[in-house]
Formats: C-alpha cells, structure tokens, sequence
C-alpha cells in the first residue's frame, strides 16, 4: 500500500481477532480521529488463528471494556490475517511474541510491511506483550486497554514523527492522566 495513495495503512493481529486486536484497532481509531486527524490513515485488524472465530464479533467483555472508555468495537467482525495482508499494509503489529513468530511465517520475501510488536511503540521499561485476557476476568480486560492505549499513543507519535506533522502530547498526556 502506497502511503500517498490512501494514508498510512496499520494491521493489528492477535490470535483469534476478538480481543485484542479489535481493541487495539478501535482504540487506534479513536485516538487517530482525537489527537491527529490530519494524519492519513487506514486501520484493520486480524488473527493468525481467527478460523475459530471467523466472522464473529469482538467478545462481549472486550466490547463493554472498550465501551467504558468511549470505544465501540461492536461493528467488527473475524477474520484471518492473509500473505496479502503484507502488501496492503505498511505496519503490521502483534500484540505479542507468539503472534509475532506466526506472522513471521506467513510473510513472504519483498514484503514491505514492518513487521513488530504494537507496544515497541510504548514506554521502553515496560511490557512488550498485550497479553491475552480471554480465559481471565473484567481486569484482564481493562490491561487490555492500557497497554493499547499507551501503544497507540507511541505509535501515532511515531507516525507523526516521519509525516512531519505535530503531535498534541499535552492531549496524549491529558488522556493518560484520566487513565
């Protein structure tokens, strides 16, 4: 995907494309339209085991996690991340190593997309893993969030950085103060 052509195009990817990865491309979404929306973007998610969840919606206490902070993630549906995921996207980002390790192998060579972990964009001392809260309860949920969240901001920052365009830290940190 050609950045002039339609934006910047960014892939989230967990397992089963229900939990994290939804989150992480609502929360993306948002905090896009919120704090920079001259930046041009295209956002998806997906899973590289999604074939459990094919088509369903985000799950029901990731949607109401996400509701409590303003995101609706409702409209989302399943699906599998494709080799073709790699030429239409420019990032393509795990919510952890192993979700990683399998789009590793999926990719082909020539690829262009930059492949790596949604929180290299976070706070460098903390996780590198979202990790999965889908066998946990309601708090499993909300890390969820704040780890997306803490992500989405580096990552839009980081993005802003390359486009040449500013990015409103004081209404990054006026979020992360709320949260």
């Amino acid at each position: 995907m050609s950045e002039a052509q339609s934006g910047i195009a960014v892939l989230m990817v967990c397992m089963g494309n229900i939990c994290r990865s939804p989150t992480a491309e609502g929360v993306l979404r948002v905090m896009h339209r919120r704090l920079v929306p001259s930046l041009p973007l295209r956002v998806d998610s997906g899973g590289t085991h999604a074939y459990y969840h094919l088509g369903e919606e985000p799950d029901t206490r990731s949607q109401a996690a996400a509701g409590r902070r303003g995101y609706d993630i409702s409209a989302h549906r399943a699906r599998m991340v494709t080799v073709q995921d790699f030429s239409r996207f420019d990032y393509v980002l795990a919510m952890d190593d192993d979700n990683l390790q399998h789009l590793r192998k999926l990719r082909r060579p020539g690829s262009h997309a930059e492949l790596g972990l949604l929180l290299d964009y976070a706070d460098k001392d903390g996780p590198r893993s979202v990790p999965d809260p889908y066998n946990g309860g309601v708090a499993g949920f909300e890390r969820v969030l704040d780890l997306v969240e803490a992500g989405v901001i580096g990552l839009l920052r980081s993005l802003c950085m390359k486009q040449g365009i500013a990015f409103p830290d004081k209404a990054a940190q006026e979020h992360d103060a709320r949260h």
